[in-house]
């Protein structure tokens, strides 16, 4: 089984995972997931189903997303192709670091992964054309508690990379945090 180190970020249980990675002349290997190697870090999560996301122009901001409970997901994010922002949000009531945002760069070539716990807004923007991410979650998308924040709510204030990003009407739309529904306590 291949190593895994796990940072701690300043957000309670929000963690980056660096993989080992197998180089050699031919390219490259490593593990994305291993639910063993998860659960000797006490990590103890069931994914159910994997996505793959592909944005073909720099500057598309996906996000921020989640699901309220019954149905919130843990996720793990990482991207496979090209180079994003990746932004997770704490809206755990009651949590020492509620409405603080986390951002980190992922890409292809430093194949770190983002575990994002349940309680979280997601997010991501692309750095540039032909982005493909990858992620696993822990539950089944909900058409009926799936939510979004705006991205550039104030009351959180995320310091994106670039601005005038490329958005869905679902984002563009999206309610601001004093006005969602959020049902996350810590």
């Amino acid at each position: 089984m291949l190593k895994l180190t796990i940072v701690k970020t300043f957000i309670e249980d929000l963690l980056v995972f660096e993989p080992e990675v197998f180089e050699d002349e031919r390219g490259w290997f490593m593990e994305t997931y291993s639910y063993n190697k998860l659960k000797e870090y006490g990590i103890d999560v069931n994914f159910v189903q994997d996505n793959h996301s592909f944005s073909k122009n720099k500057g598309v901001l996906r996000g921020l997303h989640f699901q309220n409970n019954p149905h919130a997901q843990t996720k793990l994010f990482r991207c496979s192709k090209g180079l994003i922002q990746d932004v997770a949000v704490d809206l755990r009531k009651g949590s020492p670091t509620y409405k603080k945002w986390f951002s980190i760069e992922l890409s292809a070539s430093n194949k770190k992964l983002l575990f994002i716990p349940k309680g979280f807004a997601h997010g991501f923007l692309t750095l540039c054309d032909d982005v493909e991410v990858q992620y696993k979650v822990d539950d089944f998308y909900n058409k009926e508690l799936d939510r979004s924040l705006r991205y550039n709510d104030h009351e959180i204030g995320i310091e994106w990379l670039l601005k005038n990003p490329i958005l869905s009407n679902k984002d563009k739309n999206a309610p601001f945090l004093r006005d969602s529904d959020i049902n996350f306590i810590k």
